[in-house]
């Protein structure tokens, strides 16, 4: 009983051995490992890769954000899973090519002579005659022919029998062609195994294993690139990387920035990229059209100067690495910026700052944010068919500032129409971070837009995550293209004598002295309504609005019934407008300026800047800032890699078009003719008997078999049936 049981124990290794190869090499396990690939390729193509954390939790919510990052489906294609199907994958195809190549190449070099003669006629294509010649001629004869045809030929002769009674000497000619299509599944199989090489080689995986085994650590903090510790950094022999480095005009860089799941590693180059000039054109729509760099690559060890032009699709290669323009960017600007109150209690003041570069403490009133700048744009291109879509004078309690400066500046559903391009100049991208951390996004043109209404305006952008469009509150500009009407405007809003002063101008002008009860009302009518639009009085005590026409809309649904509404809100607009009109010259007085003419243009500038008070009640910031002044730097964007797997999938490619060619458009075919003496003939004729045999039966082998039963056989030819 002990002998059996260790007989068992010893044998049970070499059985699950078999059993493990016989899964690995099985087409199953190949199938089903592709589709896996092919799963994972999906979701790398539609869930963007290499996002911030925070994005994915604004898009999906904070579950999804942690389970994409737990299954690594935010970097599928260098998450450890998917290579491990890779290298299960390479396994499984090698064990495959492995187990059939012997016999493979064994069947290529088999003419299968030894045929029996009775077999041939279970052949579904076969063909008899009967040859006016000895079987040795007819075998020579119908060897040479299939030779001259690209046929390889074997003639065996053997001892032909009738039943058993020996007839003679008989001869059977073998014939193959087409082995390129057996040779084609191992070339296709190849070609898996190679591509799936190459894709490890230049993926992650020799990245990976350097922090696994090689003391290397991903690097999670921020700082300069000079002072980020040697264990965050790959040597310059490294054999494989895919990073991004940026170097501005008149800069060099010689580290590139290889981003991880968790963070970053920076990968040490064999030189130093120096950008001399960044070039870049643009089509009529804004979107670049040329962007090209010319750089001077530095030696490191040698001091070799080599100059080079890299432009997309035009890499430039030095030392083993690939060097391709990727992108450009801002390479620390300098700009100057002005504060412009939005708040009572702000005041105005100028800062300046580098794009990308140090953030700036401002303190305005009791609020204390930290102001970032985010980008410069000189250039920005908008659409304006639709400049018109909206009237001056509406009502911002009816219009959604969104969909109006979209309305304007072309919206995607606007598309039916011819488009008006237009440049609208430079613009400032800036976050105003509060102290808990919270951040808003703004964007403001530096110089006035005509919208299509004749009246300039500045455009301020705002933003509340990075995924929502921007939109947009409409600032006029005054005579001089300036802001400094809407802030004096707004200012003398603020102050109770200048709106008291302007109610009685108003008064003044608006009613008849012989009925002085009629100025009374007007002058409690305009109080109450300059109150509430200043936002120095509110509709009620536990109204959340403050100022401007939502103000006083809600004054009107608490005070007026509903059907009296239409009518008192027109009376008490066109009082307000009237009133808010002597505020204005009011604030232009107060500033040594000209009172406006009651004409169309001081009207659309009017219409425009009460919409902008308005607005700006709601407005998230005590101030905006416009930019004044400055200096653009440019930068490239370039992709660095050093890939090795490239020239093996090449040539794994080439092997895969080559094995899926022959498999597809390579027939194997196989032909046996039989000769033997004719018993029945004294004159030495010959009995032949042929089968033909193809991998893939088609109309081409059905002709190709008539051919050489007419060739070989001397047969009529006859045209096979066709459906």
């Amino acid at each position: 009983m002990s002998v059996s049981t260790h007989g068992l124990r010893v044998h049970r290794g070499p059985q699950m051995l078999r059993a493990a190869v016989e899964l690995l090499s099985s087409m199953r396990f190949a199938i089903a490992l592709l589709t896996v690939i092919c799963i994972a390729s999906i979701i790398g193509t539609v869930l963007k890769q290499h996002e911030p954390i925070n994005n994915y939790i604004n898009q999906f919510g904070p579950f999804w954000a942690e389970l994409f990052r737990a299954a690594r489906l935010d970097t599928v294609y260098s998450a450890w899973w998917f290579m491990l199907i890779l290298l299960f994958l390479v396994i499984s195809t090698s064990l495959c090519v492995a187990r059939n190549t012997p016999r493979i190449l064994v069947d290529l070099k088999t003419f299968k002579e030894d045929i029996r003669a009775q077999s041939l006629k279970a052949f579904g294509q076969r063909a008899e005659n009967r040859l006016g010649e000895t079987p040795e001629a007819a075998a020579s004869r119908i060897g040479q022919l299939l030779v001259s045809g690209g046929w390889k030929v074997k003639l065996q002769q053997r001892e032909a029998t009738n039943g058993s009674r020996p007839t003679g000497a008989g001869w059977m000619v073998a014939a193959r062609a087409g082995g390129a299509h057996k040779l084609g599944y191992i070339a296709a199989h190849s070609a898996i195994v190679l591509v799936c090489i190459g894709g490890l080689l230049d993926g992650d995986l020799i990245v990976r294993a350097q922090t696994w085994f090689n003391g290397k650590s991903v690097f999670t903090g921020g700082g300069m690139i000079a002072d980020v510790a040697p264990e965050h950094r790959l040597s310059a022999s490294n054999p494989t990387f895919r990073g991004n480095i940026l170097v501005p005009e008149g800069g060099q860089g010689s580290v590139a920035i290889l981003n991880q799941a968790d963070g970053v590693l920076l990968q040490e180059l064999p030189f130093s990229i120096e950008l001399k000039k960044f070039i870049v054109d643009y089509y009529s729509t804004g979107m670049p059209k040329l962007f090209a760099s010319e750089v001077v690559l530095h030696d490191r060890e040698t001091g070799e100067q080599v100059p080079a032009r890299i432009e997309v699709n035009h890499p430039a290669s030095y030392k083993g690495v690939e060097i391709y323009q990727s992108s450009f960017d801002d390479g620390g600007s300098k700009v100057k910026l002005k504060a412009v109150p939005m708040a009572a209690a702000a005041k105005p003041f100028e800062v300046e700052g580098i794009i990308g570069g140090p953030s700036t403490e401002i303190t305005n009133g009791k609020d204390k944010l930290t102001l970032e700048y985010a980008a410069l744009r000189v250039i920005n291109v908008e659409n304006f068919a639709d400049a018109g879509a909206m009237t001056s004078g509406a009502d911002v309690r009816k219009v959604d500032l969104r969909h109006d400066i979209e309305s304007r500046l072309g919206a995607a559903n606007k598309v039916n129409k011819p488009k008006v391009l237009r440049n609208i100049g430079p613009s400032i991208g800036y976050k105003l971070r509060d102290a808990a951390g919270q951040a808003r996004e703004y964007q403001n043109y530096m110089v006035p837009v005509d919208t299509g209404d004749g009246q300039p305006v500045f455009l301020l952008g705002m933003r509340e995550k990075p995924e929502d469009p921007f939109r947009y509150l409409r600032v006029p500009a005054d005579e001089q293209g300036s802001m400094d009407g809407f802030v004096r405007m707004r200012a003398a809003l603020a102050d109770p004598d200048i709106r008291a002063r302007a109610i009685e101008r108003y008064i003044a002008k608006a009613t008849d002295p012989k009925r002085p009860e009629m100025a009374e009302q007007l002058r409690v009518s305009a109080t109450r309504a300059l109150a509430l639009f200043s936002g120095s009085e509110r509709a009620r005590p536990d109204a959340t609005t403050v100022g401007g026409w939502q103000a006083i809309a809600e004054f009107m649904e608490v005070n007026v019934p509903e059907a009296e509404r239409e009518r008192a809100g027109g009376v008490l607009v066109r009082i307000l407008n009237d009133v808010l009109f002597e505020v204005l010259n009011l604030s232009r007085e107060g500033a040594g300026l000209a009172v406006l003419p009651s004409d169309e243009k001081s009207q659309a500038y009017l219409t425009q800047a009460v919409l902008a008070i308005s607005d700006a009640h709601f407005y998230p910031a005590p101030v905006a800032m416009m930019m004044t002044d400055f200096t653009q730097v440019q930068a490239s964007v370039f992709q660095v890699a050093r890939a090795p797997g490239k020239n093996v999938v090449y040539l794994g490619c080439l092997l895969l078009i080559i094995g899926i060619f022959a498999m597809l458009y390579v027939r194997e075919r196989r032909l046996w003719v039989w000769l033997t003496p004719d018993g029945n003939s004294a004159d030495g004729a010959t009995t032949a008997t042929m089968a033909f045999s193809v991998n893939r039966k088609t109309m081409d082998s059905d002709r190709e078999f008539e051919h050489l039963k007419y060739k070989l056989l001397a047969l009529k030819k006859t045209e096979p049936e066709t459906t």
